[in-house]
């Protein structure tokens, strides 16, 4: 073993996913990190299929979105079928809220790859393979942590923060004593995954049918999913059977030639971690939070997590905020988690009806919604998909209620640089605070906002000017000019307003004005909270501040 135990900001044990895009985002942000994975490499089975709007903008901002969308399939809807194999529902989004289509097609090995590849990228960023946690103990300055590697090799090292991004059956969680609570329901699926498959349409098909629900979704490259949910008194084994295999696929336009890559039974969960977080100790993903698989949406929360996560490790450890911040993540993070399993369990009722009648009903419902344009829209454009927001974190409420734009992620419009080029909104507004405005005067309302907290937590400004505008050059703030309305609706209850987002894209605070003394002072209180709350390490962060 080591004798003198090497210290890194934040370790992160487990490297699915989640774990690399928080490593990834965290090499964006200058944070030293450690990836700690007992298995040799990355995943090389296809498991999560779906990749959606809000972690393709997260890849973005850990600058490996370019890459990822080599290897997806965009823009994909889901087609609902009654037993008949008549359609009935249709979801086909067509807008890009955050920049990107809504629901994309992906495989979970590539993607692996790719953000292990990024690693690289970064010199304060280092991954052990091979390696897994024995035991892990948090004081309060630091977590010790004993690793043991191949061929019986031991290490020792210290670190700030340590994450459990390590699945389901989370080493780091069980270390705290704590357990999933929820639902483990009684129900299995059949999952099989071809390769080679001719047989395939854009959508995903879903079919209805109490007698055997199934849903089928595209994947790149001739990849398809089959997915079939097991009767009463079947077996693993008799669904696995290469026979019934054959039949079920054969049943459901899979081309007979495909090559099965993968078939497995699974059950499904609607499970969260009682506590997310434990000092300097926290969960994301699967080691926090299992949800069943209809709505597509595992993988992505975890993401979700992984954004929330590390601009809040990277404020504290910067001295930018206390430590209190990281109670945050858990506060903000679990009711979305609730919400995305209410869809799924939803949607999986939508699936497997509990009885014909009960389908029939369901399925008439939606043809009959379909007549009516903006409830037919409700469904095709996914507006039934809870929107990404917090009631509750770091953030200052104005009253508005629901139609705050607090709390809320911005919408990503393409924007027009000074060099004339195109971009998406975060390429101007990058992995930092952000102060920002929105004015056909960019110089006179920066000028309004210089209070000293906005230097503290080292806001950028930006100005965004009207598409009809030139750009204009105001030392100190990067401008650009809006290409499209995408804006004007979100916008539209806050005139003489500017905006402080958070390095996650999530605006942080409305700020008038003709009131940004009062607002500054508000945003000063709130970071104060931070010292003064949290992990019990906040003495030892503010004197290393």
């Amino acid at each position: 073993m080591d004798t003198v135990p090497r210290h890194y900001p934040v370790v992160v044990v487990g490297s699915g996913p989640i774990g690399l895009t928080l490593a990834n985002l965290l090499g964006t942000m200058a944070v030293g990190c450690l990836v700690v994975e007992r298995n040799l490499t990355t995943v090389q089975e296809p498991r999560a299929v779906s990749i959606d709007d809000e972690s393709l903008r997260t890849m973005q901002a850990a600058g490996v979105v370019e890459e990822v969308l080599r290897f997806v399939v965009p823009g994909y809807g889901s087609h609902y079928y009654t037993p008949r194999r008549v359609r009935f529902a249709k979801v086909e989004p067509t807008g890009r809220p955050y920049g990107y289509p809504r629901r994309n097609a992906f495989r979970q090995p590539i993607l692996e790859g790719q953000l292990k590849d990024a690693l690289a990228r970064f010199g304060h960023v280092e991954a052990l393979y091979g390696w897994r946690l024995d035991r892990h103990e948090a004081g309060a300055d630091r977590v010790t942590l004993a690793l043991s590697g191949p061929e019986g090799a031991a290490r020792q090292v210290t670190c700030d923060y340590l994450v459990g991004c390590d699945g389901a059956a989370s080493p780091v969680r069980e270390q705290q004593g704590v357990s999933l609570e929820g639902t483990t329901f009684d129900e299995r699926w059949l999952i099989i995954d071809l390769e080679n498959n001719e047989n395939t349409i854009k959508h995903t098909e879903v079919f209805c049918d109490r007698r055997r629900p199934c849903i089928t979704l595209p994947g790149p490259d001739r990849t398809r999913r089959f997915e079939f949910k097991l009767l009463p008194g079947e077996a693993d084994a008799d669904l696995l059977d290469p026979a019934m295999v054959e039949r079920l696929l054969r049943a459901h336009g899979a081309d007979p030639q495909a090559t099965i890559r993968r078939k497995v039974v699974y059950r499904f969960h609607a499970r969260v971690a009682p506590r997310w977080s434990f000092g300097r100790v926290m969960l994301a993903g699967d080691a926090a939070h299992l949800t069943p698989p209809f709505a597509g949406q595992g993988m992505n929360s975890g993401i979700r997590d992984a954004h929330n996560l590390a601009w809040k490790l990277a404020a504290v450890l910067r001295g930018q905020a206390g430590p209190g911040l990281l109670d945050t993540y858990e506060q903000e993070r679990k009711d979305h988690i609730w919400q995305m399993i209410g869809l799924a369990l939803r949607m999986g009722r939508i699936m497997s009806p509990p009885s014909r009648l009960h389908g029939a009903l369901t399925q008439a419902g939606f043809l009959a919604l379909n007549v009516w344009p903006p409830a037919r829209d409700y469904v095709a454009q996914m507006k039934y998909k809870p929107p990404p927001r917090f009631n509750a974190g770091f953030l200052i409420p104005d009253g508005k209620g629901r139609r705050s734009l607090v709390g809320r992620l911005l919408p990503q419009p393409a924007v027009r640089t000074a060099a004339g080029e195109v971009v998406l909104l975060d390429s101007v507004l990058a992995n930092r605070f952000v102060l920002l405005s929105r004015s056909a005067r960019p110089e006179e309302d920066q000028a309004r906002l210089r209070q000293r907290v906005w230097d503290m937590i080292g806001a950028a400004r930006v100005a965004l000017v009207p598409a009809s505008m030139a750009v204009p050059d105001i030392e100190g703030v990067a401008t650009a000019a809006e290409t499209d309305d995408m804006l004007d609706a979100v916008l539209a209850d806050y005139p003489g307003c500017a905006f402080l987002l958070r390095p996650d894209h999530y605006v942080a605070a409305a700020i008038p004005l003709d009131g940004a003394d009062a607002a500054a002072r508000a945003v000063e209180a709130l970071l104060a909270s931070t010292w003064d709350t949290g992990t019990g390490a906040a003495s030892e962060t503010r004197r290393a501040a």
